[in-house]
């Protein structure tokens, strides 16, 4: 919690002032006290009260007097709420290692089909960019709410050589910056990164199956991406068990590990899968303030998909709640008031009986 005036706090000093007020004519009526010659008459004479009567009107007061100050600093609250600006840019991994049989048919079908789906059950009026990247990263289509135009990018999908996270974050930096101005270029040198907890509503969405292997470190890429304030999701896709590598002619670019695209049915290959560099995925995601996601096979790639914009289509913003004070410290005062007048009342005197008459004969 934070306060807007945090020099209205000064007002809190009221509290420890009445009970040091309260303390002196307590002392100051003790010296001026008389002597009785029976105090049990006093007693009688007064109204019967508890000690702890007469003390929880005084501590309900002062708690009231407590929550008006802090009300008068305005204080605000970190919450998360809805972002209705909302920009993702998925960066797809469309290396060779994607043609992986280890998820059926293989890595590249399911997360092409997964990232179709994503697309197709965002809300209408999310911006969505799409990244593609291999021993390079390109940005196929820039922040839009076209989703056919999105859906078309996906079906020119190819396979190549290499695998760039880092240069992938770096690109989807800069298409974010192309439309929101609040948000610096790569090459651009930052006086003053901004902090975590205070995102932009951008998000970049990393969808991998292997690590990185040329261009820029992704834990740089991430520190450029914090210091504007943007979060980065990383997703490792795929399993350790070795698999043929096979993709149809139409998954397989000029530059594919398989030889290029000619026509022919498919590639095909053996070895040891790619490992996933965890580590650097789950290292990206907390630089930036983002999670690491792991998914073996199809269900679990649409379940992490599907789910994601409940994380990122919610921002922390300073909301204040000085009426929450208020309120408090109105309850607070009028129950204390309230109690001191209940069980302070005089006491119903009932009237004496009225003499009986005399009847005569």
């Amino acid at each position: 919690m934070s306060f807007s005036w945090p020099w209205a706090l000064t007002a809190l000093l009221a509290v420890p002032l009445l009970l040091a007020i309260r303390w002196w004519l307590n002392r100051r009526r003790k010296r001026s006290a008389i002597t009785v010659s029976s105090v049990a008459l006093i007693r009688a004479a007064l109204p019967g009260r508890s000690s702890w009567r007469r003390r929880i009107p005084v501590f309900l007061f002062l708690a009231g007097l407590l929550s008006l100050g802090f009300a008068l600093a305005r204080p605000e609250a970190s919450v998360s709420v809805p972002s209705n600006s909302t920009s993702v840019l998925l960066a797809i991994d469309v290396s060779g290692s994607m043609c992986s049989t280890d998820v059926q048919p293989n890595r590249f079908t399911v997360a092409t089909d997964a990232a179709r789906k994503f697309i197709r059950e965002q809300q209408d009026g999310t911006r969505i960019g799409l990244v593609a990247f291999s021993g390079i990263a390109g940005l196929l289509v820039a922040p839009t709410t076209d989703k056919n135009a999105l859906l078309d990018a996906i079906d020119t999908l190819r396979t190549a050589r290499g695998t760039a996270i880092g240069q992938a974050i770096l690109t989807s930096i800069d298409a974010i910056a192309e439309s929101n101005p609040r948000v610096a270029k790569t090459g651009v040198e930052l006086t003053s990164p901004g902090q975590l907890g205070d995102y932009e509503p951008d998000t970049i969405v990393v969808l991998t199956d292997g690590s990185n292997t040329t261009g820029v470190d992704p834990v740089t890429a991430a520190e450029q991406a914090a210091a504007r304030r943007l979060r980065v999701y990383t997703i490792g896709f795929g399993t350790t068990e070795p698999a043929p590598m096979v993709c149809t002619a139409d998954q397989i670019g000029g530059d594919s590990p398989f030889g290029g695209g000619r026509g022919w049915g498919g590639g095909r290959g053996g070895g040891r899968n790619q490992e996933i560099d965890e580590q650097a995925l789950t290292q990206v995601a907390d630089t930036t303030g983002g999670r690491y996601f792991r998914a073996e096979d199809a269900d679990q790639l649409v379940d992490v998909l599907t789910d994601l914009p409940r994380e990122f289509n919610l921002r922390k913003q300073d909301v204040e709640i000085t009426f929450w004070f208020v309120l408090a410290a109105s309850l607070l005062v009028v129950t204390a008031v309230g109690l001191s007048l209940w069980w302070n009342r005089a006491p119903v005197r009932k009237p004496p009986p009225a003499p009986a008459r005399a009847t005569g004969t």
